[in-house]
């Protein structure tokens, strides 16, 4: 648009220079070799303008046709170029569709058409080629001669990387990462693999540089970057706890700051700070945390915050935790663990039975068992208790790739990902797992019943054509057999005084002492059953 202005332009000017030179009349007197030549002003700048072009003109033939050798080879160089590509993007579209052949006979074509050192794509498209054709060897020898073209340095150590993954030889796959992390730290499969090494190797602060990193070059979202900053804290605090107290303490602090919510950050913070007497500060830090989500570990370090207390003492904290998060099974679980320390079993009881009602689990049944063998000793109920519990949910536990823990780690000891680990139930039994009867209803017994003659009287033998009555007699007798009439005064009397006696049956072994089934159980039972074997 700008070009076609400013060729109007020009062309304006020209008319107006024409229009003025047109209404100022003059002649033009030229002497050359004895002659005058004279010739009006306005004829005069025609020409003038006409010879110009026409040298123009000139100028551009001369000069095409010096240039025509070049022209010509260029336009065939262009269109080889063009064909070239053709091939190199027809063999992309092969190798990401899979077919190994097409991409290996258009990267030869491409090869042949365009020199690999202008097209560095040719390298990846070979290297793609050879992974599709199984020859991995010269896929990783391509890899590797890319190391030295720094446009290709990065997909090089990709590839390397890709390649030592599939081998398995983890070390080689974190070499190649943590060097192309170094060139370009927003590599987002460079920078996990390299966490994961150094998260591996214990190097709390290099892992929380990489993060800063990740975070700088917006790499991972604001949440997360804090995420992982308050599992590495978290981490190091845990580390330095007993070498270094005060860097343990200012790294957990950090951690809790940046994730209240987050249990083990509060543990390690109060504990850091219990450990230099600040109790006010650090009892705060586990009641935000309880009030956040209430965790076992945060109620433990919170009712033994002061060595020193006595038991009742404890239990008093443990009744404060309770009132910050009432109607909570954790909650109740806590004062009951308090109450069974200090012999107070109605409160253990009152509130280990609360904790059934609002989540039957497995640990509130074995409080309860542990309840009653202190207070009772009545190991009938204990085992009951305690089968419930087998047949009750697991309690929560920090759960990583199919690992239960009791403590929680920094990273997965399967697969090294870091903040793998959840505090949830485990997989392995959401619901009962041992079959039982106890809540089928009790059937009536069986009546014992006799025949009403004696057996030892004989009736004649009679022989039976009908095949149907044969089969229907055969009927009766098995009915008789299920069905017997009752043992009565008459049917012993009519028993011949020569019949033989038999000798009683065995007595059955005496089966171990039950505890029995409380009646009351049968309301809490699921429906869904789960066979353990």
């Amino acid at each position: 648009m700008i070009r076609l202005l400013a060729f109007l332009i020009v062309v304006f000017a020209l008319g107006l220079g024409f229009a003025w030179l047109a209404d100022r009349p003059g002649d033009m007197v030229v002497t050359f070799s004895g002659y005058q030549y004279q010739v009006s002003l306005m004829v005069a700048a025609v020409a003038v303008v006409a010879v110009v072009a026409a040298v123009m003109i000139l100028w551009w033939l001369l000069k095409s046709l010096w240039n025509s050798p070049y022209t010509i080879s260029r336009y065939f160089r262009v269109r080889r170029r063009d064909r070239g590509y053709q091939a190199l993007s027809t063999g992309m579209i092969a190798a990401g569709a899979g077919d190994g052949a097409l991409a290996r006979k258009k990267t030869k074509e491409a090869a042949k058409l365009i020199r690999s050192d202008q097209e560095p794509l040719i390298h990846l498209l070979e290297a793609q080629a050879s992974l599709l054709e199984g020859d991995h060897e010269g896929a990783r020898q391509k890899f590797e001669s890319m190391l030295d073209d720094p446009e290709m340095r990065l997909l090089g150590l990709r590839g390397l990387y890709l390649e030592a993954e599939r081998l398995g030889d983890r070390n080689a796959a974190r070499h190649y990462a943590g060097r192309a992390a170094v060139m370009a730290p927003q590599l987002a499969w460079a920078a996990e693999s390299t966490l994961e090494e150094l998260t591996a190797r214990g190097d709390w602060d290099g892992a929380l540089k990489l993060v800063d990193a990740q975070k700088s070059t917006r790499q991972i979202e604001r949440d997360a970057a804090n995420r992982r900053r308050a599992v590495l804290l978290t981490a190091k605090a845990q580390a330095l706890a007993d070498s270094d107290p005060a860097a343990a303490r200012t790294a957990a602090i950090e951690a809790n700051r940046l994730r209240p919510d987050f249990a083990p950050a509060a543990v390690a913070a109060a504990a850091a700070l219990f450990k230099q007497n600040d109790v006010r500060k650090g009892s705060k830090i586990l009641e935000a945390a309880w009030k956040a989500e209430p965790h076992p570990e945060v109620a433990e370090l919170y009712t033994h915050a002061r060595p020193g207390d006595a038991v009742l003492d404890r239990l008093n904290r443990a009744k404060k935790l309770q009132e910050m998060k009432k109607n909570h099974a954790e909650s109740s679980m806590t004062v009951a663990r308090a109450a069974l320390d200090a012999q107070d079993f109605s409160t253990a009881r009152r509130e280990a039975e609360a904790a059934i009602r609002m989540d039957r689990r497995e640990g509130a049944y074995l409080l309860l068992a542990d309840i009653e063998e202190a207070e009772t000793g009545d190991q009938g109920k204990v085992r009951q208790l305690l089968s419930r519990a087998v047949r009750a949910p697991r309690d929560p536990a920090w759960v990583a790739d199919g690992v239960v823990s009791e403590r929680w780690a920094p990273v997965s000891p399967i697969t090294g990902r870091l903040d793998a680990f959840e505090w949830r139930a485990p997989m392995e039994r959401l619901g009962q797992l041992i079959d039982s009867h106890e809540d089928a209803p009790a059937s009536a017994a069986p009546v014992i019943e006799a025949l009403a003659k004696p057996t030892s009287e004989k009736r004649p033998a009679e022989v039976i054509d009908d095949t149907g009555r044969g089969e229907a007699a055969g009927k009766d007798a098995e009915s008789l057999e299920d069905h017997v009439r009752p043992i009565t005064a008459a049917a012993f009397a009519a028993v011949p005084t020569d019949a033989e006696g038999v000798e009683p049956a065995e007595e059955l072994a005496r089966l171990p002492d039950d505890p029995g089934v409380d009646p009351d159980e049968g309301a809490e039972k699921s429906p869904r059953r789960f066979r353990l074997f």
